[in-house]
């Protein structure tokens, strides 16, 4: 369906509190489609905390809503027409306005008037997520093109944009916080940890290890410049940029995790088994519960100690459809390997850091929930 830019519709908003923790859960989405907030690298919420962007194929096509006058307030269509990456949308610095992926093109959206402008468009292809160097001027995002994968790196503004090719799939591409010349992304499958400098030179693999050894999800910690990752479902570690010294923070199933800006804390969901959704002290490796998730978590290679390969991939496509050859987990986003994203919680901080926004299927559709930290 098309034409529904702008579309305001009734809240959907309802109240709770968490069997185990006592947390205030609200309920921002209660629709019987898939309903996601933005991926747990990107904060769902704009700088003033009064808007709270999710994503929703409700309309037929993934698209981008908005909570207005979070949290009770109505919900608004931003966009509409070809549908977009449902895990792409990322708030600019400014706040002005929200980047996303459609197609093999990264566009933008100005929130007040919904007016909208390509970025840069690489015609055919895929791009994954996009991201912010701090100062907001450069963008950087994973592409795969004509069988080629690698990273898009350039400005905001549409110029000086080029490609770094990579010989594997290229998974969640950050720029280091305190340096904005350096790039951190993941390779799938093993080794994952990569960095190479804005324009392409200084490739080199930050951490050397096997398939067998299941890293995943990392990202920096906070403003400190240091890696943080986890060893799936063993621990969450660290890892010093300069010296390539690591340390565990903690011993437990921490799967998704974000960081709070300082780099004292740690936000993370569970899964085999699903614990809930913790805050870890990055002092003292200390965890507690902010709340249940109570979602599916789906995936089989979840119970497995290593990455999927892509005998992993075609066995798990053709057991429901035998013409599908083996992709990304990014590109098939219903196989039964690393499950579908949405049935996981992804959880994030809000910008003040005093709640949680996490997704979960637990009524039968993924509905997007925001939980007040029960602890100071």
């Amino acid at each position: 369906m098309t034409g529904s830019k702008g579309l305001v519709s009734p809240s959907e908003y309802s109240q709770r509190r968490d069997s185990v923790s006592g947390a205030l859960i609200h309920q921002l989405t209660d629709h019987g489609s898939i309903n996601h907030a933005t991926y747990f690298l990107q904060s769902s919420f704009s700088p003033d905390g009064q808007t709270m962007l999710f994503i929703s194929n409700r309309r037929g096509r993934w698209q981008l809503f908005a909570v207005n006058e979070f949290p009770t307030g109505d919900l608004r269509q931003l966009t509409d027409g070809a549908a977009i990456h449902p895990f792409s949308p990322a708030f600019h610095p400014a706040g002005d306005r929200v980047f996303f992926v459609r197609g093999c093109g990264i566009w933008w959206l100005r929130l007040a008037t919904l007016e909208e402008g390509c970025v840069i468009d690489f015609g055919g292809g895929s791009m994954g997520e996009c991201s912010f160097d701090a100062s907001g001027e450069w963008l950087v995002a994973a592409i795969k093109r004509d069988g080629q994968s690698g990273l898009a790196v350039g400005r905001t503004d549409g110029t000086g944009w080029h490609l770094i090719p990579f010989p594997r799939t290229v998974i969640h591409p950050q720029f280091h916080p305190l340096d904005g010349t350096w790039i951190e992304f993941a390779g799938d499958p093993a080794p994952r940890m990569h960095r190479v400098r804005r324009d392409g030179t200084g490739l080199e693999c930050l951490y050397a290890h096997d398939n067998n050894e299941f890293v995943v999800h990392e990202t920096f910690l906070g403003q400190t410049g240091q890696l943080l990752y986890t060893v799936w479902p063993q621990a969450l570690r660290a890892m010093n940029w300069e010296t390539r010294e690591h340390r565990t923070i903690a011993e437990f199933n921490a799967w998704h995790i974000t960081p709070n800006r300082a780099g004292t804390a740690v936000l993370c969901d569970t899964n085999h088994p699903d614990e809930g959704i913790f805050i870890v002290d990055v002092a003292s490796g200390t965890r507690r519960l902010v709340c249940l998730s109570e979602a599916t978590n789906g995936g089989s290679q979840w119970t497995e100690l290593r990455y999927a390969l892509a005998a992993d991939f075609a066995a798990a496509q053709r057991a429901t459809n035998p013409e599908r050859r083996a992709l990304s987990w990014m590109e098939v986003g219903t196989d039964t390997v690393y499950g579908p994203q949405w049935t996981h919680p992804h959880p994030s901080y809000s910008r003040d850091e005093r709640s949680v926004v996490f997704t979960s299927d637990r009524t039968g559709s993924a509905q997007v929930y925001v939980a007040e930290i029960p602890f100071d």
